[in-house]
């Protein structure tokens, strides 16, 4: 039966019916897809512990014999990561599911994105190992999937008078939300409502580790300033871009608050 089989993360699983799930993955080989594991609640053979929240599994799938509008079945999965120390902890757990939701919200389905894979790979794999704080973790992911998506804000220059921002007179510099740019004091003509200052240090960070090397991400030193302002900005920008609202990311602020 014709089909394909490749490395997936798991993005979502809805209940459907009495036996199944409808599950989306992003794969590495045909992108974001969505799939039907028939009778997977009582199948323990086929998809054993292999069917959680941002696990990492090989997954065969075969198409449709009749309909040929209907979803792909998933015929098999193995589970080659489960990233349990991100699922029993309540932090690392909301970080996570918030940038799956982000992948779910904005990829369209069959178009492969690699990078967007790779990214999401290897933020969950240090996500689970610890060697970057979550909160710096979110930042890298964050500002490095609006670059790969495309609609990675202007944080380097002024985007009127195109002046860097080290030389900028102001330390606090206006980014415009509906403009996605920084915007220098000189100049904002009218400010918009939608936007935030953000320190010339935050923004500087910011563009560092969304253009160097991720592989040396391990090596950044975040002041606790640039983390805070860094994920008010992109935790406000991505959501105002995207015009949805993530519940992931309410309740990462409230057990944020608790805390």
């Amino acid at each position: 039966m014709p089909g394909f089989s490749t490395d997936a993360i798991l993005l979502r699983k809805i209940e459907y019916g009495d036996h199944d799930f409808i599950i989306s993955f992003l794969t590495k080989s045909q992108g974001k897809i969505s799939v039907i594991a028939k009778n997977a609640k009582k199948s323990i053979k086929r998809f054993s512990g292999s069917l959680d929240l941002f696990s990492v599994n090989h997954i065969q799938c075969t198409f449709p014999k009749k309909k040929k509008d209907a979803l792909t079945i998933l015929a098999h999965a193995e589970l080659e990561n489960g990233f349990a120390n991100i699922r029993y902890d309540v932090f690392k757990t909301a970080y996570a599911s918030y940038w799956i939701e982000l992948i779910h919200l904005w990829l369209e389905e069959n178009r492969v994105q690699t990078d967007v894979y790779d990214l999401l790979l290897f933020s969950l794999d240090a996500l689970h190992i610890g060697t970057i704080s979550k909160e710096v973790l979110s930042l890298i992911f964050q500002i490095r999937f609006m670059s790969i998506s495309g609609f990675s804000p202007n944080i380097e220059n002024c985007d009127t008078c195109k002046t860097p921002v080290d030389l900028i007179d102001q330390k606090n510099i206006w980014f415009d939300f509906n403009e996605g740019r920084i915007i220098c004091q000189n100049c904002i003509q009218k400010r918009s409502k939608y936007g935030m200052t953000v320190s010339k240090g935050t923004l500087k960070q910011l563009f560092w580790i969304n253009n160097s090397d991720i592989n040396r991400a391990d090596r950044i030193k975040f002041s606790s300033l640039a983390i805070t302002e860094g994920a008010r900005l992109l935790e406000s920008f991505i959501p105002f871009h995207i015009g949805r609202e993530f519940k992931s990311l309410k309740f990462l602020n409230r057990i944020r608050q608790e805390k």
